[in-house]
């Protein structure tokens, strides 16, 4: 502990209030991009403003600029998180299943289950919370979808059909629609309509 730590304990009038813990490097960047997800968990918070997530943490808005250089900044962390967490789903799968429409289906199945257990992130994935945001941040959310629907195709392609690349990029075209819909459907319900409703059985008639 440094001195300063030690005078702000007791005080210059020698009454003991307590030290004001510091957060380690990192850890008040972990709890700004855990606060902010918290917050878009809300129904009805598509937009959360600086002033409202600092309110919420306990800090100024210029603490939150000392850790990300801008809003835009604290976004791409959570799209980072999003991006990493759904690679990994996936990998998990494409490890474990063969090719093929069951593998679609898992992949299916797991990225809206992650989506179901994390609301929040179910706001970034589908763009509402990215509305008014830098455009970078959506163009990056795209490229995460592209990046599903690629997969999708490779895993479709181990199918028995005369044009098993074609039928396999329409097929996975779908699949990403879906995926998309009842994404938005999950936010705009105020997170009451669950992406896994029905979810086999509508996935079973598709593939």
């Amino acid at each position: 502990m440094s001195d300063s730590d030690s005078s702000s304990e007791h005080g210059r009038d020698g009454d003991a209030s307590p030290a004001r813990k510091r957060p380690r490097p990192g850890e008040r960047r972990l709890q700004i991009l855990q606060t902010l997800a918290s917050m878009l968990e809300q129904p009805g918070a598509e937009r959360v403003t600086t002033a409202g997530l600092a309110a919420k943490i306990g800090v100024s808005e210029a603490a939150l600029y000392r850790h990300f250089a801008s809003k835009a900044q604290m976004f791409e962390g959570l799209i980072d998180f999003v991006d990493q967490s759904v690679i990994g789903l996936i990998r998990q799968v494409t490890d474990r299943e063969p090719l093929g429409p069951n593998q679609a289906t898992r992949i299916v199945t797991l990225l809206l289950q992650f989506a179901e257990k994390n609301p929040g992130m179910c706001r970034v994935m589908n763009g509402d919370a990215l509305v008014l945001e830098h455009e970078r941040l959506q163009e990056r959310i795209n490229l995460l979808f592209d990046k599903i629907e690629a997969q999708l195709r490779q895993s479709l392609k181990a199918t028995e059909s005369a044009t098993p690349t074609a039928d396999a990029q329409v097929m996975a075209s779908i699949l990403v629609a879906f995926m998309q819909g009842r994404l938005q459907r999950f936010a705009r319900s105020g997170f009451k309509r669950l992406p896994s409703e029905h979810l086999q059985a509508a996935l079973a008639r598709m593939l």
